[in-house]
Order: C-alpha cells, then sequence, then structure tokens
C-alpha cells in the first residue's frame, strides 16, 4: 500500500495524476494499512512467480476503496498503477519491507541483544570456570570472556546485515515491465523513492540498473545469507546456554536459567531452557528460509524473475522471527541466568588440564603424568603436582591459579 501511495504522489507531481485522484488514491491506502481488510486479499501466496495477482488485488481494492471517497470511478490499472508493473511493483515491495523490517525491527533487538550481553559480561567478569573443548574439559576461562565471544558474533552478524542493506534499498520501481521503464515518466524512479523514504523514514534511491533488480533477486539473497550468519550465532549461542544449564544435578550445572513454565506434563519439578530451544528452532526455520530464497533466487529467467511471492514470504519470516527471538533470548535468558558458583569451583579444583600451565616447568610428559593419576583418583591437581614433582605448594599455588590461567601468556 506505501508504494502505490508513494506512486500516485509522485505521478501527481509529475503532472500525470489528477491531484484529486492522487490523493483519493493516497488516502485508501493509508485506510488499508490503518484497518482490518484482510477478507479483501485472498490471493495465496504461491501464485503466479511474478506477484501479478497479488499487485492486481491491491490495485482493485485501492480503486474501489478511491472512488468511493472521490465519487466518481478511479481506474484500478490507468489510476492505481500508472507508471508500474507487477515486475517492478513486487521486487519493490519485497526491498521495502525487507529494509523497513530490519531497521524498525531486527536491528534494535539485535542491539538490545548486544547490550545485555555486554552487562552480563561485566557483571562476571571475574567468575572463572573451565573451559571446553570437542565437549572435554580444557584451560579456563572466565564467563566474562565467553559471553565477550557471543556478543562479538552477534555485534559481526549485525555488521553483515547492515552492509547488505545497500543493495535492497536501491530500489527496482521505475524499471516497469522488463527493465526499460517503459510507459513510466523518466523522473518518475527518483520522485517515488523520495516519497517512499518520506512515508517510511528509510532512505531509499533509484537502482542504477533495473535490469538487476528485476531480473534478480541477488539483493535479498545476499541479506538472507547475512541472516543465515546471524542464524548460527544465535544457534551457537542457544546451545551453549543449553548445556551450561543441564541438569542439574547429573549435567553441568554451571547455570539457572529462569524457569518460565513447567518443563514436563509427567515429571514434577522438572524446568526445560525454553527459551534456547525456541531460538534454535527459529535459527533452522530462518537456515531453511535461506535455502528456498536462494533456490528461488536462481530464477532469474531473462528479464524477470519467477519465483518473488515466495522470496517475500521467507525472507519477511525470517527477519521477523529473528527479531522476536533476539529480544526474548536477551531478556528470558541472558538478563536472567544465575551462575551456580559452587559447581564451577569443584570442577575448577579437578581439572586436571590446569597441569598445562605446568609444561614450561616440568615439560610435557611429566605434566600429562601428573595429569591422568589426578584424574584416575579423582583428586584436585595441584595436591598431585605437589607429590610428583619438586615445586613446592606456594609456588603451584601461583602457577595453577585460575584465574591468571585466562589471561594467557606464559606464568613467570
Amino acid at each position: 500500500m506505501t508504494i502505490k501511495h508513494a506512486a500516485a504522489l509522485a505521478n501527481a507531481k509529475l503532472g500525470l495524476l489528477d491531484g484529486n485522484i492522487a490523493n483519493a488514491i493516497a488516502e485508501s491506502c493509508q485506510l488499508l494499512l490503518e484497518s482490518d481488510f484482510e477478507k479483501q486479499f485472498p490471493v495465496d501466496v504461491f501464485q503466479t512467480g511474478s506477484g501479478t495477482s497479488s499487485n492486481m488485488n491491491a490495485n482493485e481494492v485501492i480503486a474501489t476503496l478511491a472512488s468511493a471517497k472521490l465519487g466518481e470511478p478511479v481506474s484500478p490499472n490507468d489510476h492505481v498503477n500508472m507508471g508500474q508493473s507487477s515486475n517492478d511493483v513486487i521486487p519493490t515491495a519485497i526491498q521495502v519491507s525487507s529494509a523497513v523490517a530490519v531497521y524498525e525491527q531486527l536491528l534494535p533487538a539485535l542491539r538490545h541483544l548486544s547490550e545485555q550481553l555486554k552487562i552480563k559480561s561485566d557483571d562476571l567478569n571475574d567468575v572463572v570456570k573451565t573451559g571446553r573443548t570437542h565437549l572435554m574439559d580444557a584451560m579456563p576461562v572466565t564467563f566474562g570472556q565467553e559471553l565477550r565471544g557471543w556478543q562479538s558474533q552477534i555485534e559481526a552478524a549485525m555488521a553483515g546485515i547492515d552492509n547488505s542493506l545497500g543493495q535492497v534499498q536501491a530500489l527496482a520501481q521505475g524499471g516497469t515491465a522488463v527493465g526499460t521503464g517503459i510507459n513510466a515518466h523518466s523522473d518518475f524512479a527518483a520522485l517515488f523513492a523520495q516519497e517512499m523514504t518520506a512515508l517510511t523514514s528509510v532512505s531509499f534511491q533509484p537502482s542504477q540498473d533495473f535490469f538487476y533488480n528485476l531480473s534478480t533477486q541477488d539483493a535479498i539473497v545476499a541479506l538472507s545469507g547475512q541472516l543465515k550468519t546471524l542464524s548460527v550465532a544465535l544457534m551457537k549461542v542457544s546451545n551453549d546456554l543449553r548445556w551450561m544449564n543441564s541438569g542439574p544435578l547429573a549435567g553441568l550445572g554451571e547455570i539457572e536459567l529462569k524457569a518460565l513454565q513447567p518443563g514436563s506434563s509427567i515429571m514434577p519439578g522438572k524446568v526445560n531452557p525454553v527459551i534456547p530451544e525456541a531460538v534454535a528452532m527459529t535459527c533452522a526455520q530462518v537456515i531453511g528460509n535461506d535455502t528456498t530464497i536462494t533456490i528461488a533466487g536462481q530464477s532469474g529467467n531473462f528479464q524477470l524473475n519467477v519465483m518473488l511471492p515466495v522470496v517475500a514470504f521467507n525472507i519477511i519470516q525470517s527477519i521477523e522471527i529473528l527479531a522476536n527471538s533476539s529480544s526474548l533470548l536477551a531478556d528470558k535468558a541472558i538478563s536472567s541466568f544465575v551462575v551456580r558458583k559452587d559447581n564451577l569451583d569443584a570442577a575448577l579444583s579437578k581439572n586436571p588440564i590446569l597441569v598445562t600451565a605446568l609444561n614450561p616447568v616440568i615439560g610435557y610428559l611429566k605434566a600429562a603424568e601428573v595429569a591422568k593419576k589426578a584424574y584416575k583418583e579423582q583428586r584436585p591437581i595441584i595436591d598431585v603436582a605437589e607429590e610428583e614433582t619438586d615445586l613446592g605448594r606456594s609456588e603451584l599455588e601461583r602457577l595453577l591459579n585460575p584465574r591468571k590461567l585466562t589471561q594467557g601468556g606464559i606464568a613467570d
């Protein structure tokens, strides 16, 4: 509706469309955006590949409302669709809706998630825990370091999404049927982009090559690829949270996620990691959507891509569910989880891998002997090292200090 609104205003400024008709079209578009007219748009997403059915449906509904407002006939084709074709309207609709949804929904949600990760990492900066590689005990890290790694993933994904928006904001409108701009005023594309910018508060400009916008969906394929990257990051964070929360007795039990609902219909008291699991499923859906968009993007035959509706359906769903999931992850998981420091300390004291810090002092082979004995006897590594080496207790305490080991380098 915003596209038809902007087109009417642009054509009126060009002197091609009567001002009263243009105003009636604009008011009708606004009414459709503000009211419930869903039943007037029965066309399924899976339709003709250009989206012509949806464009014509919109033209007819707008023309009917505008005619009633004006008291005289408004043509769906000659007036509402003036200077346009389904072949540039639908790609423009995909680009505009994607850009607006990213700016208004997704990026704010991701900034909020990044902020919550920063707050939590600062709060837990000095809390030391056992690091894990291959899901096996490794050298210690701090919670702050771990969460900052997550935050860097989110910020890198945000940067990728932002970088992909330049092409998305260069609009197809003005290319009309095949990219030549037939039946559109030479200044229409520029005026249209100005009107869209004013109506949405997102900066748009005409494409430098309408043939690119009509025959391909490369800009949306690129955006979708960045959404997939974000999904990979969110999946990693979600699964780490699930592992940390596992137990509480037979798992890692490093954190307690806030209880949001009973976790079992048969096991009383069981609490499941609801939000991380919901976010992980969102990510799986977005990765699947990206595959669909990739296949659809290949369907640019000569001057027109013919899978536009399914591209629109999947890219908007991906943006919206990622925005919702990111906000939920921030507010219902990251900001509210509690660290079980007793479990962290117990695991750290028995972690045989701490012996790695002794490699430069006693050598790898001797350190391996100490580690294996500590693991076999389930004893703190410092006790076994005191028995098996010439190092004194105070020296071992200095060398094996978990907090110091999170800072890297060689113990001195």
